[in-house]
């Protein structure tokens, strides 16, 4: 499970994501934008979700670091400035399949969930 943070009404709390969401959401990040660093897909997500997501460094860099693994992004360092670099990530071919499969495999899940907390 990896943590985000949700953000709303003056008060911040915890809650737990399911397995591959966060994959999803960085994924999805990607093929809308284009290639970014870290930090940049973290804001992308918070403010796409109008501020109700904040990925948190911790769940964030490992999730890039496990997609980046199974081949789904490629990474380049770049300047970012005098002796500075930025790690950027750019999503794959095999990323983009990956993407539909796991947007696929949420809107199945959400529908279910959805089945059962409607009301009879």
């Amino acid at each position: 499970m990896h943590s985000l943070s949700m953000i709303g009404d003056h008060q911040k709390s915890k809650t737990e994501i399911p397995p591959g969401t966060l994959d999803m959401l960085i994924l999805k990040t990607l093929r809308r934008f284009g290639a970014m660093h870290g930090y940049g897909i973290a804001k992308t997500i918070q403010q796409a979700s109008e501020e109700v997501l904040k990925v948190e460094e911790g769940s964030l860099y490992p999730a890039l670091q496990r997609i980046l693994i199974k081949g789904w992004v490629t990474a380049e360092w770049v300047p970012s400035g005098p002796k500075r670099r930025n790690r950027v990530y750019s999503l794959t071919a095999e990323g983009r399949n990956q993407l539909s499969t796991e947007i696929s495999e949420y809107r199945r899940v959400s529908a279910a969930i959805e089945r059962v907390i409607e009301p009879a």
